[in-house]
């Protein structure tokens, strides 16, 4: 089953994976460690984030890293735009009644 990426991302722990990767690969037992659960509860939340291309995985020996896939976040980001448009309006338009009322005052 293909997941979407925003029921991957809505999980607080895979939002924390994905702060832990953002800037270095690790492996499943790295990342385990900055939890309080189990390797295999790490393990299921990785295969999560791969499932939705979130996180990429790279075979170095007998170890499997974990990285961030940027191409991926940028889809999130160009979602979430929409919306920072709309609140950047909105708080634009406030700060002109407010500078509208502090000037009628004076």
């Amino acid at each position: 089953m293909r997941r979407d990426i925003f029921q991957a991302v809505a999980d607080p722990t895979r939002r924390a994976i994905i702060v832990l990767i953002a800037s270095q690969a690790m492996t499943p037992n790295a990342i385990a460690e900055n939890f309080n659960t189990t390797r295999q509860a790490v393990s299921k939340h990785l295969r999560i984030l791969a499932e939705c291309e979130l996180v990429k995985q790279e075979q170095k020996g007998r170890e499997i890293y974990y990285s961030l896939e940027i191409d991926k976040m940028k889809e999130i980001d160009n979602w979430m735009e929409q919306f920072k448009k709309i609140w950047e309006t909105k708080f634009n338009q406030l700060d002109n009644l407010l500078s509208t009322i502090k000037n009628q005052k004076k």
